[in-house]
């Protein structure tokens, strides 16, 4: 039998409040990130906006794609 793939689809507007953190073993690595929604995420994302996808059976980001060491110094300001 077939499970039926369920996605749930999240949009949020961020008004230059997007902000995210990297962490290493519970300890905060790098810069934290504020401002507009960074080019590495799935999908449609553009400024304030960000759109996400989830697979509710597997829990995973749809098109999630792994970050390149790029994308983490760009992002994050880690040396």
């Amino acid at each position: 039998m077939m499970i039926p793939k369920y996605i749930m689809s999240i949009t949020a507007k961020c008004a230059d409040q997007f902000v995210a953190n990297l962490s290493k073993d519970g300890k905060s690595v790098g810069k934290e990130y504020v401002g507009y929604v960074p080019d590495f995420m799935p999908g449609k994302h553009y400024g304030d906006y960000v759109e996400l996808d989830i697979d509710i059976v597997t829990g995973q980001i749809v098109n999630w794609k792994r970050l390149t060491t790029g994308d983490i110094k760009r992002t994050f300001e880690v040396k």
